[in-house]
């Protein structure tokens, strides 16, 4: 089985989409910085590696120092699937983080969107 064209797409291509769908609402890179933060264990200095790097999404959460036991308290749909219901591991994290900076771009606050 062939892997998903996601998997193998570096970190750092996607990542200014998020600042940008962040920014379009009146949200900023610090915001999103803190969610993927918050999401993967990783201090800034070490996401900033990752996207020097142009890691790709798979070794991105792979080497993720610690993902966040909340994470599992993301509901919703993000691209038409319910997120608790992806069964691919790897797919579920990657829409965990979709669907928290969709969050962010609506207006939510930090606060619920870290499950606090």
């Amino acid at each position: 089985m062939t892997k998903h064209r996601i998997y193998t797409m570096s970190f750092a291509s996607v990542y200014p989409h998020y600042i940008a769908k962040a920014e379009k609402k009146r949200r900023t890179k610090a915001e999103v910085d803190e969610i993927i933060r918050w999401l993967t264990g990783y201090s800034q200095e070490e996401l900033e590696a990752h996207l020097e790097k142009k890691t790709d999404f798979e070794t991105f959460f792979a080497e993720a120092p610690g993902l966040n036991p909340s994470r599992s308290l993301i509901k919703g749909v993000i691209c038409g699937v319910r997120v608790e219901e992806i069964e691919e591991p790897l797919m579920r994290e990657i829409r965990y983080l979709d669907k928290l900076i969709d969050e962010l771009a609506k207006g939510k606050a930090m606060e619920k969107i870290l499950r606090k």
